[in-house]
């Protein structure tokens, strides 16, 4: 007999990629504790997962900027705000960044003189997305909670279910 595989919903792979670049970012937000090659690479991996979340999340973006000065909610007007200024700010970091790179350019053949204007607006835009990044969890905070619950609760569900083949009762026995 074979099994049905649920389908992996859309909400669980957001909160993933969302969680990886949570993750991320913090890491990279300590280049100290973790070193500037992999702050450097992982910071490019997050840009690269920072498109694939803007792609995943496009017709939302196109839906609230259509509609952003007529029936848009409060809170899809902020969130797109904010998006917005944290789209900026990433921008600001992965630009200046690869502007002061000391390792993935180098490694890559590329040379640039190095700027402390660079590295001051990288210093900015790395603090001031903190903030924003702060502001946009908290918006989405209860979205957060609930989708984690959800997870938990449907893994936990199937982690209780026995892999051993249950009994016939007699009514399956005689089908």
């Amino acid at each position: 007999m074979e099994t049905k595989r649920t389908p992996v919903r859309r909400t669980t792979i957001n909160l993933l990629i969302d969680g990886a670049m949570f993750l991320a970012f913090l890491v990279a937000t300590a280049p100290h504790l973790s070193g500037l090659a992999i702050h450097e690479w992982l910071s490019l991996a997050l840009g690269a997962a920072l498109i694939t979340h803007l792609l995943l999340h496009w017709n939302w973006i196109v839906q609230v900027a259509r509609r952003f000065f007529g029936k848009a909610s409060w809170t899809a007007r902020l969130n797109y705000l904010l998006n917005s200024l944290l789209f900026i700010a990433f921008a600001t970091i992965i630009v200046t960044g690869i502007m002061i790179s000391e390792v993935a350019l180098p490694f890559i053949g590329i040379s640039i003189a190095r700027d402390d204007f660079w590295l001051g607006l990288h210093r900015m835009a790395s603090d001031a997305t903190i903030v924003i990044l702060g502001l946009h969890i908290a918006l989405h905070w209860s979205w957060l909670v609930n989708t984690t619950r959800r997870l938990f609760a449907r893994s936990t569900r199937k982690a209780g279910r026995s892999g051993a083949t249950q009994p016939a009762t007699s009514q399956e026995s005689t089908l």
